[in-house]
């Protein structure tokens, strides 16, 4: 999933326990497990390298590719936070906070996977494993027009069930 997505449903859970912004960010944070369970598409990151028979050797390689991939995943979470913090700020008049943090517990697995990535110690090799158990053997790289409707059909099922 992409960050926008993330960050939207964690937000969204996380006004269940409005007065509680660390409950908020664990719900965000466990989401998110839960939304990698589902096929999806992912943008490209020029940075990465992957090994589907090693996944825990997977890399992000400091360079070039690195700084643009950088502002693309920016872009992402910025966007998803700031989508998270309009449709839930004025439709449920939620607090800044409890609507924060649950879009950042939503990003945090993916912003620790990079931790992992240069720093291959506990808890995160822990993490890690459960994170790649977790995702979707299958997913919609391949046809990014369905995966990104599905990603936009995810986020507005969570708004409307959540009535946003």
């Amino acid at each position: 999933m992409i960050l926008t997505t993330h960050a939207a449903v964690g937000a969204t859970l996380a006004t269940l326990v409005p007065s509680n912004p660390i409950l908020g960010f664990a719900i965000g944070f466990g989401s998110h497990f839960i939304l990698d369970g589902i096929p999806h598409w992912d943008y490209k990151l020029k940075s990465s390298k992957r090994n589907k028979q090693k996944p825990l050797t997977n890399d992000i390689i400091i360079g070039k590719d690195f700084y643009n991939d950088l502002m693309k995943i920016g872009f992402d979470a910025i966007f998803g936070l700031t989508l998270s913090l309009l449709v839930l700020g004025t439709a449920q008049h939620q607090s800044i906070l409890i609507i924060t943090c649950g879009a950042l517990g939503g990003m945090a697995p993916d912003f620790l996977q990079f931790v992992y990535f240069k720093w291959r110690h506990e808890p995160l090799t822990s993490l890690q494993k459960f994170h790649i158990w977790m995702h979707a053997k299958t997913g919609l790289n391949d046809r990014p027009l369905l995966g990104i409707f599905s990603q936009i059909a995810i986020i507005a099922i969570v708004f409307v069930l959540f009535k946003v």
